[in-house]
Protein backbone atom coordinates (compact mmCIF):
# COMPACT_ATOMS: atom_id res chain seq x y z
CA UNK A 1 0.00 0.00 0.00
CA UNK A 2 2.76 2.74 -1.41
CA UNK A 3 -0.41 5.57 -2.27
CA UNK A 4 -4.73 5.78 -2.93
CA UNK A 5 -6.09 8.15 -5.16
CA UNK A 6 -9.89 8.78 -4.77
CA UNK A 7 -12.86 11.78 -4.60
CA UNK A 8 -12.87 13.84 -1.42
CA UNK A 9 -15.73 14.13 0.66
CA UNK A 10 -15.08 17.15 3.62
CA UNK A 11 -16.64 16.30 7.12
CA UNK A 12 -15.96 18.92 10.00
CA UNK A 13 -15.08 18.15 13.86
CA UNK A 14 -16.25 15.97 16.23
CA UNK A 15 -17.63 12.79 13.69
CA UNK A 16 -18.79 10.68 16.17
CA UNK A 17 -19.17 6.83 15.73
CA UNK A 18 -23.17 7.59 15.68
CA UNK A 19 -22.73 10.04 12.74
CA UNK A 20 -20.53 7.25 10.80
CA UNK A 21 -22.63 4.12 12.27
CA UNK A 22 -25.87 5.09 13.39
CA UNK A 23 -26.94 3.03 16.73
CA UNK A 24 -30.21 1.07 15.26
CA UNK A 25 -28.04 -0.46 13.09
CA UNK A 26 -26.04 -2.40 15.73
CA UNK A 27 -27.80 -5.69 15.19
CA UNK A 28 -26.58 -5.72 11.47
CA UNK A 29 -23.67 -7.72 11.47
CA UNK A 30 -22.89 -8.49 8.01
CA UNK A 31 -20.35 -5.64 6.45
CA UNK A 32 -21.95 -5.22 3.00
CA UNK A 33 -25.18 -4.73 4.83
CA UNK A 34 -23.70 -2.19 7.07
CA UNK A 35 -22.38 -0.17 4.15
CA UNK A 36 -25.63 0.48 3.13
CA UNK A 37 -25.51 2.90 6.31
CA UNK A 38 -22.33 4.48 6.58
CA UNK A 39 -22.64 8.03 7.42
CA UNK A 40 -26.20 8.24 7.05
CA UNK A 41 -26.39 10.25 10.15
CA UNK A 42 -24.94 12.85 8.72
CA UNK A 43 -26.30 12.68 5.29
CA UNK A 44 -29.18 9.93 4.39
CA UNK A 45 -28.33 9.89 0.81
CA UNK A 46 -24.39 9.28 2.09
CA UNK A 47 -24.73 5.82 1.54
CA UNK A 48 -25.65 6.49 -2.20
CA UNK A 49 -22.96 8.82 -2.95
CA UNK A 50 -20.05 7.12 -1.76
CA UNK A 51 -18.10 5.30 -4.28
CA UNK A 52 -14.80 2.94 -3.69
CA UNK A 53 -11.43 4.55 -3.80
CA UNK A 54 -13.55 7.84 -2.00
CA UNK A 55 -11.47 9.08 0.80
CA UNK A 56 -12.74 11.20 3.72
CA UNK A 57 -11.15 14.51 4.65
CA UNK A 58 -12.18 15.85 7.98
CA UNK A 59 -11.75 17.56 11.19
CA UNK A 60 -10.49 17.35 14.35
CA UNK A 61 -11.82 14.46 17.07
CA UNK A 62 -13.00 11.84 14.09
CA UNK A 63 -14.55 8.56 15.23
CA UNK A 64 -15.45 10.05 18.93
CA UNK A 65 -18.11 8.54 20.85
CA UNK A 66 -18.86 4.93 21.36
CA UNK A 67 -16.02 2.53 20.86
CA UNK A 68 -18.08 0.65 18.22
CA UNK A 69 -15.92 -0.95 15.60
CA UNK A 70 -18.81 -1.19 13.40
CA UNK A 71 -17.98 2.30 12.61
CA UNK A 72 -14.99 1.00 10.90
CA UNK A 73 -16.20 -1.95 9.53
CA UNK A 74 -18.87 0.20 7.39
CA UNK A 75 -16.21 2.62 6.23
CA UNK A 76 -13.98 0.05 4.78
CA UNK A 77 -16.86 -2.09 3.95
CA UNK A 78 -18.49 0.97 1.32
CA UNK A 79 -14.56 1.23 -0.41
CA UNK A 80 -13.77 3.98 1.51
CA UNK A 81 -9.95 3.99 0.79
CA UNK A 82 -8.36 6.53 3.78
CA UNK A 83 -9.68 8.87 6.16
CA UNK A 84 -7.33 12.38 6.79
CA UNK A 85 -7.78 13.88 9.57
CA UNK A 86 -6.70 16.32 12.17
CA UNK A 87 -7.07 13.92 14.83
CA UNK A 88 -8.54 10.91 15.54
CA UNK A 89 -10.55 9.32 18.97
CA UNK A 90 -7.66 6.55 19.83
CA UNK A 91 -10.06 3.92 20.02
CA UNK A 92 -11.49 4.97 16.33
CA UNK A 93 -8.01 5.07 15.35
CA UNK A 94 -7.14 1.83 16.74
CA UNK A 95 -10.86 -0.06 15.03
CA UNK A 96 -9.77 1.39 11.49
CA UNK A 97 -5.98 -0.18 11.74
CA UNK A 98 -7.83 -3.44 12.76
CA UNK A 99 -9.92 -3.41 9.80
CA UNK A 100 -7.00 -2.17 7.56
CA UNK A 101 -8.69 1.27 6.94
CA UNK A 102 -5.68 3.48 6.55
CA UNK A 103 -5.23 6.89 8.07
CA UNK A 104 -3.34 10.29 8.31
CA UNK A 105 -3.61 12.86 10.38
CA UNK A 106 -3.05 16.23 8.97
CA UNK A 107 -4.12 19.77 10.81
CA UNK A 108 -4.21 21.39 7.63
CA UNK A 109 -5.80 18.84 5.16
CA UNK A 110 -9.24 20.44 6.34
CA UNK A 111 -8.66 23.61 5.09
CA UNK A 112 -6.04 23.17 2.10
CA UNK A 113 -8.62 20.71 0.27
CA UNK A 114 -12.19 20.52 -1.09
CA UNK A 115 -14.93 18.47 -1.75
CA UNK A 116 -14.90 16.39 -4.46
CA UNK A 117 -11.09 17.09 -4.88
CA UNK A 118 -9.20 14.19 -6.54
CA UNK A 119 -6.46 13.88 -4.14
CA UNK A 120 -3.02 11.22 -3.87
CA UNK A 121 -2.07 9.89 -0.88
CA UNK A 122 1.73 8.70 -0.74
CA UNK A 123 1.86 6.61 2.33
CA UNK A 124 5.48 6.15 1.75
CA UNK A 125 6.84 9.72 0.75
CA UNK A 126 4.08 10.97 3.82
CA UNK A 127 2.73 13.46 1.28
CA UNK A 128 -1.15 14.34 0.18
CA UNK A 129 -0.86 15.47 -3.18
CA UNK A 130 -3.64 18.19 -3.89
CA UNK A 131 -4.46 20.37 -6.26
CA UNK A 132 -2.00 22.99 -6.25
CA UNK A 133 0.66 21.39 -4.10
CA UNK A 134 1.74 18.78 -1.34
CA UNK A 135 0.57 18.27 2.35
CA UNK A 136 2.98 16.83 4.73
CA UNK A 137 2.47 14.34 7.07
CA UNK A 138 4.19 11.85 9.61
CA UNK A 139 3.72 8.14 8.12
CA UNK A 140 2.51 5.47 10.40
CA UNK A 141 4.70 3.36 11.93
CA UNK A 142 6.35 -0.02 10.23
CA UNK A 143 4.32 -2.04 12.12
CA UNK A 144 1.04 -0.22 11.08
CA UNK A 145 1.95 -0.22 7.78
CA UNK A 146 1.99 -3.59 7.84
CA UNK A 147 -1.14 -4.64 9.64
CA UNK A 148 -2.76 -2.44 6.91
CA UNK A 149 -1.01 -3.99 3.52
CA UNK A 150 -1.93 -7.34 5.40
CA UNK A 151 -5.74 -5.93 5.34
CA UNK A 152 -5.82 -5.31 8.44
CA UNK A 153 -4.93 -7.35 12.20
CA UNK A 154 -7.17 -10.42 11.54
CA UNK A 155 -4.68 -11.03 8.17
CA UNK A 156 -1.81 -9.89 9.68
CA UNK A 157 -1.94 -12.22 12.51
CA UNK A 158 -2.71 -15.49 10.46
CA UNK A 159 0.39 -14.42 8.18
CA UNK A 160 2.42 -13.89 11.32
CA UNK A 161 1.61 -17.53 12.64
CA UNK A 162 1.63 -19.38 9.37
CA UNK A 163 5.91 -18.46 9.32
CA UNK A 164 6.37 -19.92 12.32
CA UNK A 165 4.51 -23.25 11.53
Amino acid sequence: MESVKGRVWLLGDNIDTDAIYPGKYLPIIVPQEMALHALEGIDPEFPKKLQPGDIIVAGSNFGCGSSREQAATCLKACGIAAIVAGSYSRIFFRNAINQGLPLVESKEARNSIKEGDVINIDFARGRIVVPGGELAFHPLPSFLTQILEDGGLIEYTKKKIAKKI
